[in-house]
């Protein structure tokens, strides 16, 4: 029996177990379309191919599955990478499928034609080319296991259009084997690794645990809080570690870093013993790499061998996957009491607490506030997706996370326009869940044709825009370093929020006192629609604490957070 390539394309897609699909349509990948039509996959159609691929990201972090996304060839494709490149700097599985032009015009500058194999290599974990219409199961079940295993991250799959048009015979095809001899990702840790790093903990009197993504994407947060409980051992996260561990629990740091707390940061940089689990030592994260953790002995336990050592010279590597090496590590650790070390983190706890000053009912709103109010309407359980900014380090710092994959945000690439059509991947996977999107006004106005895609598809995301009239966190730099020479950071112009969304047929609701904040939001979380919330916030508030550039994490500036 004789098939189309598109028709080989769409039942493998089945046959694999997609259950969604985020895309827009373009010339070269007609014919996918056409396979598609009649679907029982369930395609979300965007409004930007950016949006596209955060939305497949935000589904592939809410959900721990695979986000699938399709666009077509040239503008398509170079429309997508940005949002490739933000899904594979934090190691989330997407596998994208972009058409290409027939294949005997490839090279040939035809219309609509981009390398996009060269394009995106440097930005994606593995990328193909289909030159065979024969090959195209093989490539297919190969991109799926490559993205989800090992260190995840993005494949590229470029289908030239005369390949899915291409005729085939269905039952001559071996769609199930894979080709890969030099794809065998290390899962289990070294059994004397093992033994080294848990005989360093046990011996150790000021420990910390820094967790990063890595335990989140390997399902090993109960291994986690059983090995920071057993070890009577404080925790604290990266950005994308939270969630990880919940900051409710006695042992929790919260995030440390650039932005991080101040007890997070001081424990750190005191600590005799720091385990390193899934997380990558990022600059936001060591600042001055020569002074951060200068008493600590180093475990780092990480899927990715290129991570060891890259960045901060490590003393007890462990490769293997997170959730496999905790679980033979528990085995080995013993409970300590570690009396001094608690106390003394639990001093500065109540030193540098977090606080946002005092509040006037009928003032400005402090953005700090709002996502207060968010985590208390929403009994801290909604999925908060955040753009990039100050509002980032705010929802960072003042919502309280309890369990994995409820923040999302761009960490590596620090992508603005990321939080929306990621929340709106979050809540396809996640239907159930409330979902808040936390914004600047900068950031939203990127994907904000998105309003269209959350209105469509009935998708009740709510966004809550920080509104302060300037790109805040570029702002603060020019505050503090550049002698408050505000070049072109002050946002003139930026559209009533509320009739934007009103002209997608989205609810807008605008909050200019803070006595109004939790009555609007409890009314967003009510409406069973898209809801723009448009808070009109302190105008030039700052975010602390704060590390400066190349300094020591413990050389923070900024007393209120």
């Amino acid at each position: 029996m004789t098939c189309k390539g598109a028709t080989l394309f769409h039942d493998t897609l089945v046959d694999i177990g997609v259950e969604v699909i985020f895309g827009f349509p373009g010339g070269s990948v007609i014919p996918i379309f056409d396979a598609l039509y009649e679907s029982p996959i369930k395609f979300y159609l965007m409004r930007h191919e950016q949006g596209v691929g955060h939305a497949a990201d935000g589904y592939a972090r809410a959900t721990g599955k695979v986000g699938v996304c399709i666009v077509t060839s040239g503008p398509g494709a170079t429309n997508l990478v940005t949002a490739l490149a933000t899904a594979n700097f934090d190691s989330v599985p997407i596998v994208a499928f972009t058409g290409q032009v027939k294949t005997h015009l490839i090279g040939n500058e035809a219309f609509q034609e981009a390398d996009v194999t060269g394009i995106t290599r440097p930005v994606c974990k593995h990328n193909y080319l289909v030159r065979r219409v024969e090959d195209l199961p093989r490539i297919m079940r190969e991109a799926f296991h490559v993205a989800s295993t090992g260190r995840p991250g993005v494949v590229v799959v470029d289908i030239p259009v005369d390949v899915t048009t291409a005729e085939v015979e269905k039952g001559e095809i071996d769609g199930k084997t894979m080709n890969l001899p030099g794809y065998k990702p290390r899962i289990k840790g070294h059994p004397r690794q093992i033994k080294i790093a848990a005989e360093a903990i046990n011996a150790a009197e000021r420990p910390v645990l820094y967790v990063g993504g890595g335990v989140i994407i390997s399902g090993a947060s109960d291994e986690l809080r059983e090995l920071a409980h057993k070890g009577n051992i404080p925790v604290t996260t990266t950005l994308l570690g939270l969630g990880a561990f919940p900051e409710d629990d006695p042992l929790a740091l919260m995030m440390l870093g650039m932005h991080g707390t101040a007890y997070a940061n001081y424990s750190v940089q005191n600590a005799d013993c720091l385990i390193s689990i899934g997380a990558r030592f990022d600059d936001r994260v060591t600042g001055d790499v020569n002074r951060f953790a200068p008493k600590a002995k180093i475990i780092h336990i990480d899927v990715d061998p290129a991570s060891i050592s890259k960045n901060i010279k490590v003393d007890i590597p462990v490769v293997g996957d997170a959730k496999n090496i905790l679980t033979r590590l528990l085995e080995r650790i013993e409970f300590r009491p570690r009396e001094p070390w608690l106390k003394q983190i639990a001093e500065w706890k109540e030193k540098y607490k977090l606080d946002y000053g005092e509040l006037d009912p009928e003032g400005e709103i402090k953005s700090q506030y709002v996502i207060e109010q968010i985590c208390e309407a929403t009994d801290g359980k909604a999925i908060i997706t955040t753009e990039v900014g100050q509002h980032q380090m705010w929802a960072a710092q003042w919502f309280t996370y309890r369990y994995p994959r409820q923040f999302i945000s761009s960490g590596g690439l620090g992508t603005m326009g990321f939080g929306f059509p990621a929340a709106l991947g979050a809540q396809v996977g996640c239907p159930d869940r409330v979902v808040f999107d936390i914004a600047g006004d900068g950031s939203i106005q990127m994907t904000s044709q998105e309003l269209a895609s959350a209105v469509v598809h009935k998708l009740p995301v709510n966004i809550a825009i920080m509104n302060n009239s300037f790109l805040g966190m570029v702002r603060q730099w020019q505050e503090l370093f550049y002698d408050k020479r505000y070049s072109h950071t002050h946002l003139t112009g930026n559209p009533d929020f509320v009739k934007l969304a009103e002209a997608y047929g989205a609810v807008g609701i605008r909050v200019t006192k803070t006595k109004d904040v939790r009555g609007a939001i409890e009314e967003a979380i009510n409406t069973p629609k898209c809801v723009v919330l448009d808070f009109m916030v302190e105008k030039e508030t700052n975010v602390w604490p704060m590390v400066p550039a190349g300094e020591a994490i413990d050389r923070m500036i900024g007393g209120m957070a």
